[in-house]
């Protein structure tokens, strides 16, 4: 199972990345868990400075932009 983390505000493009992800691992037929983290001190804990964000399995994989499906599955594989 992996897990996928957006991190964010809430605002648009966040929300946008946690649909293009979910989206990704559904159509990849992966097992996840998708948690969004708002805490801006949890946000800034993996050194990320800009949001949205993806952290796949811990690891930071996107900042700052929101990537199409096909881009986050290629993460994801």
């Amino acid at each position: 199972m992996k897990t996928l983390q957006i991190l964010g505000t809430g605002c648009a493009k966040c929300k946008k990345l946690a649909e293009n992800t979910e989206a990704a691992a559904k159509e990849l037929g992966i097992e996840y868990d998708l948690a969004k983290v708002t805490d801006l001190a949890a946000i800034m804990g993996f050194g990320v400075m800009m949001t949205p964000a993806l952290v796949v399995d811990g690891k930071v994989k996107v900042v700052g932009k929101v990537p199409d499906v096909a881009d986050i599955k290629k993460l994801l594989a």
